[in-house]
């Protein structure tokens, strides 16, 4: 354009000119695969728009094309937290585990007809993007359902994600919206990425999935900007404002209206007997797709019926993933070795000839006990069929009897643990063989590895291979001593040097300060995981309030059973874990959540059960979940005699009228607030709050 004319224009509009036919042109050839503009005509208008925005840098804005390429690189990836938990599915194998998951949504809403919607599980990565004001903002791996990795600046190059959303047809844009989706690659593209980084002398990946996941995380955003990914948009985490979606389906075309592409072929289904159909049918063109998928994805339609159905732990009860038939190869077991576990759990692990299954080398896999092998007959030296359970972990599911030399090796689980040399013992009517020894270096270093590990302390760089290093150093007696170790000599270790000692202990001191429900996991309490961690440290807000909790206030926690409430008991009180804790605490990690008191909750929800239901208006689900476990209410899912209230909110369901039934308490959401704020809990009609 002559300079004349340029000075004619007004730059800001003209800008914002080109940032629309930029990003229409993107629409078209990334999401319709309808090219609406030459290589040449596309790359003229980006350069003009760089040229515009280097003589005027005041109008570069964040969701500018121009932006897609040439941050900084990371150094590391910042930790974030998902307003909503970006959850994982459950997993049908065949027809009858897809039966037994309808009839359960049956058995919970009865007299409900459902509909389905099927989509293709793309193998990819899954991802939460948020936008505010139409604009990109932030965009997140799932990581482990509660907290993921920023990688928005990895994710600006992908050409199918909008930077700005479009205005949907029926109405405006969200002020604020979270997208789900995946981000894959398709076949050809992996191939010629291979084939790149192979001419290159570099390091291949194995199959889509890794290459997808791999890109996302170069730490160099100009890196993943020439990876050839892309993205399905498959679901709304939470929006505010825009149009008002009831169901999967009109997700589905809302997503497609503000510009993602969304799971091909996605399909409304009025039966079950349709859904397997859909299964039936994508399993049948798997190996035709431009790309991989492991399955199919199946969802209640019905925003509302979700909403009743609810979650199983960390699952949602309204969506399940028909994962297809894993793949088999066989190959020969070399020799069965034992691995201990962290609580003294002997299992006997196949090594196998190394073999390629689903696109990943495989050459180790679980036998899991001694009953196993004797009732498949497994030998060191047989010929095994082996698959991955749901395309992931590696199991032997049968021995290829016709191909038996006679030079096989029966297997005797050992008598005396391997690493200690302890007797081993079997409980009678369990299958598992133990070790009871407390000071087992096995179980040390097993333990050790679950106490640094990204789900409970999560002490970035202290790995298995390093933290079995410090404990056979003597280094490591327990996990309390992980805020002790002596510096001098670590930073002395070979391969170790200052900058690396230095970056440990940072992350050590910074682990100090992780929440009570993280520091209750890392323990390693028995039948204790994750999500009873968390019901634990919402109930008792301290450590000292948990371990001066009897067995009857455990087993009075919602969602802790009596097995568990026992495990806990008996842990908190074995003197040796008294003095690990002890330990812990003399090194200054925190024992308790932020404001907690000496007890169990207090405040005007202290040891009631309540349940939400509806849309809230003036806050999230999960703020308002959050806010009422600090006020020390149980959170429940379904309406009980012992529900102390219920909060609806907008459209509330079955919910609503099962408490009017029973006579529980249905406050509004201003209702909810005042309780927030410390009003007490109306009466029932029986006079008790």
């Amino acid at each position: 354009m002559p300079e004349s004319a340029m000075a004619e224009i007004d730059p800001e509009r003209r800008a914002d000119e080109l940032r629309s036919i930029i990003e229409k042109f993107n629409y078209d050839y990334h999401v319709l695969d309808q090219p609406t503009a030459t290589d040449a005509e596309y790359d003229g208008y980006v350069r003009e728009l760089r040229e515009l925005e280097a003589a005027h840098p005041e109008l570069v804005t964040p969701d500018s094309p121009t932006q897609r390429v040439g941050a900084t690189p990371h150094e590391s990836f910042t930790r974030v937290q998902h307003p909503i938990p970006l959850l994982s599915l459950s997993n049908v194998y065949n027809r009858d585990e897809l039966d037994a998951w309808n009839t359960r949504l049956t058995r919970i809403l009865p007299n409900t007809r459902f509909q389905y919607v099927t989509e293709a599980k793309i193998d990819g990565l899954a991802v939460a993007l948020t936008y505010r004001n139409g604009s990109f903002q932030r965009g997140a791996t799932r990581g482990d359902g509660v907290f993921g990795e920023d990688i928005t600046l990895n994710l600006r190059p992908v050409r199918n994600i909008p930077l700005r959303l479009r205005q949907p047809a029926t109405g405006e844009t969200p002020s604020e919206i979270e997208v789900r989706g995946e981000v894959y690659m398709r076949r050809p593209d992996f191939e010629a990425l291979n084939a790149r980084i192979e001419a290159a002398g570099g390091r291949t990946y194995m199959n889509p999935r890794n290459g997808a996941a791999g890109s996302l995380r170069q730490l160099d955003p100009g890196i993943t900007a020439q990876r050839p990914l892309r993205l399905y948009a498959y679901g709304i985490g939470y929006a505010r404002g825009g149009p008002q979606v009831g169901t999967q389906d009109e997700a589905l075309q809302l997503l497609r209206d503000l510009g993602f592409e969304t799971s091909p072929d996605a399909t409304l289904c009025d039966s079950i007997e349709e859904v397997w159909e859909r299964c039936d049918y994508w399993q049948a063109r798997r190996t035709e797709l431009p790309f991989e998928i492991d399955g199919v994805v199946i969802k209640v339609n019905e925003f509302r019926n979700q909403e009743e159905l609810g979650f199983a732990a960390r699952e949602p009860r309204w969506a399940t993933a028909y994962k297809f038939p894993a793949t088999q190869v066989t190959t020969r077991i070399q020799d069965i070795i034992i691995s201990v576990g962290r609580n003294g759990t002997l299992t006997p692990i196949a090594i196998l000839d190394p073999v390629n299954i689903g696109g990943v080398m495989v050459s180790r896999a679980s036998l899991h006990n001694e009953d196993e092998i004797a009732r498949k007959d497994i030998r060191v030296g047989d010929t095994v069929v082996v698959q991955r359970a749901g395309d992931v972990i590696p199991q032997v599911t049968q021995v290829i009897f016709e191909r038996r030399s006679g030079g096989e090796s029966p297997f005797v689980m050992p008598d005396r643990c391997p690493v200690c040399g302890t007797a081993t013992h079997r409980a009678e009517g369990e299958a598992a063989r133990y070790c009871p020894s407390s000071t087992c270096q096995a179980q040390l270093k097993r333990h050790v590895e679950h106490f640094v590990a990204r789900g409970t302390m999560d002490i970035s760089g202290l790995g298995s291979k390093l933290a079995d290093r410090f404990v056979d150093l003597g280094w490591i007696k327990d996990v309390g001593d992980v805020y002790q170790l002596p510096w001098d000599e670590v930073t002395a270790l070979e391969g170790m040097g200052e900058i690396s000692a230095t970056n440990l202990r940072t992350a050590i001191e910074a682990s100090k300060e992780r929440p009570l429900e993280r520091l209750i996991f890392a323990l390693g309490i028995p039948f204790v995981g994750e999500r009873s961690s968390r019901l634990l440290a919402d109930r008792f807000h301290s450590l000292d309030a948990l371990m001066a909790a009897d067995i009857a206030t455990l087993e009075s926690v919602p969602g802790i059973g009596p097995v568990q409430a026992q495990g806990v008991y008996d842990f908190l009180q074995t003197p040796v874990n008294q003095e690990v804790i002890a330990k812990l605490r003399r090194n200054g990690v925190r024992m308790a959540d932020e404001g907690a008191g000496d007890g169990p909750a207090s405040g005007p929800l202290a040891g009631k059960t309540v349940v939400i239901t509806g849309r809230l208006s003036g806050m999230s689900r999960t703020e308002a979940e959050t806010a009422l476990r600090r006020a020390g209410a149980n959170v429940a899912g379904s309406v009980s005699r012992k529900t102390a209230a219920v909060f609806a909110g907008e459209e509330a369901g079955s919910k609503e009228a099962r408490a009017r039934e029973l006579g529980v308490p249905v406050l509004d959401e201003s209702q909810l607030v005042a309780v927030l704020a410390g009003a007490p809990l109306p009466r029932d009609k029986d006079g008790a709050s």
